[in-house]
């Protein structure tokens, strides 16, 4: 994946100016910072979490078939844990734990588990997502097959963590009129890692046509606000859905100019739209989103850099500044800061190291040490200041 992410930047924007240009970055310091970071991620770690997918990715097998890929996918897995360039995240999307669908997708998951066990050790950070769901019942039933799942391969209780796509309306405002998200995670009963969002299943379930359901639909911008807003301080990450509209040139073999630019057309509309819809993710709060093509990558990582390398100078000056006053509100410009502000700049200082937008020494610019960016808590950095 990070080989084919790096052919499209190689045949399409080559350089710092020309990925800049088709991204609509301003030319200079802040686009070749940019470009530099996306190509170093892509060469260093170009996936950092990924599902294997037995739901619409996979679609509709034999019963045997099925059976074979979850044994095999487990093998592969197994076989890849701890090489370099493995996702430090890393799992399974089963198929919905409905009525219908619900003894398939428990005999993928015991045949693909049993597989991975029989091989080595559950990697890192596994998790088992579940999707299309309506029902806090569904979350218990795969919970209770994950119960006897631990029990029965020696794992400590708990060990198998879930994620949650929410893609119907009925969770996020069940049948009672009440938000549905709190009822799922008291059904996850402490599993629960995240909660993905599907805008398209969701966007269907609300009759919105075809034509016009998108990632940035008035009635996604709801849901996810409401996602937001009553997962807040659960301990669960928020994940946004993906662009259908995907980096592919039309002609594989381009016979001529006319076809090249075409192509080159057609590849730079599409990486530009999953640019702005990952800036406009950021910008809402979902600060991590899931892609469905290599070629969506290269736009992923960009769109993060570019989002906190440019407000790092001012987030660093507000910081040092309020820092420097002892935590009493100061006026920079014309942004009020107070001491929720203060936390506020440190988590954003934080996430930007986190995901590889600048370094800690480069976050460092805003007055405190390594030590105080590492202990994550504005209000013990300030009283530990005052006791100095």
């Amino acid at each position: 994946m990070g080989t084919l992410a790096l052919e499209l930047i190689r045949d399409y924007a080559p350089d710092a100016s020309s990925f800049a240009e088709c991204l609509g970055l301003p030319p200079g310091e802040l686009a070749n910072s940019v470009f530099e970071r996306t190509v170093a991620k892509l060469q260093r770690e170009p996936v950092e979490d990924f599902r294997i997918d037995f739901e619409d990715g996979y679609g509709y097998r034999s019963e045997a078939e099925e059976d074979g890929h979850a044994v095999s996918t487990a093998q592969f897995l197994a076989r890849g844990a701890g090489k370099p360039a493995f996702p430090p995240f890393i799992g399974i999307r089963v198929k919905p734990f409905t009525e219908t669908l619900r003894a398939r997708s428990a005999r993928t998951l015991d045949l693909f588990l049993t597989a991975l066990l029989d091989s080595g050790p559950l990697p890192n950070n596994f998790v088992v997502t579940l999707p299309k769901i309506s029902l806090p019942s569904e979350v218990s039933k795969l919970v209770e097959t994950l119960d006897k799942a631990e029990a029965r391969h020696g794992l400590e209780s708990g060990a198998l963590k879930i994620e949650l796509m929410i893609e119907t309306p009925q969770c996020i405002i069940d049948s009672s009129g009440s938000v549905g998200i709190p009822k799922l995670l008291e059904a996850a009963e402490g599993r629960c890692r995240g909660l993905h969002f599907g805008p398209y299943d969701y966007s269907a379930s609300c009759n919105i046509a075809a034509a016009e359901q998108r990632l940035d639909h008035p009635a996604c911008d709801f849901a996810r606000h409401v996602i937001q807003v009553s997962a807040a301080d659960r301990g669960v990450f928020l994940s946004d859905g993906p662009s259908t509209i995907l980096p592919i040139p039309r002609y594989r073999a381009a016979a001529n100019q006319q076809e090249k630019a075409e192509n080159r057309a057609i590849v730079h509309r599409a990486m530009r739209h999953h640019f702005d819809l990952v800036q406009r993710s950021l910008a809402h709060g979902y600060y991590q989103g899931w892609d469905l093509h290599p070629g969506q990558l290269p736009t992923r990582y960009a769109a993060v850099y570019a989002f906190f390398l440019k407000s790092l100078q001012s987030a660093a000056t507000r910081l040092r500044n309020f820092i420097d006053r002892a935590a009493q509100a100061t006026l920079v410009g014309d942004v009020f800061d107070d001491a929720a502000t203060g936390q506020g700049l440190l988590n954003f200082l934080l996430r930007g190291v986190n995901c590889g937008a600048f370094t800690e020494d480069e976050a460092a610019a805003s007055g405190l040490t390594i030590d105080e960016l590492r202990g994550r808590s504005f209000q013990k950095i300030m009283e530990n200041r005052r006791k100095a």
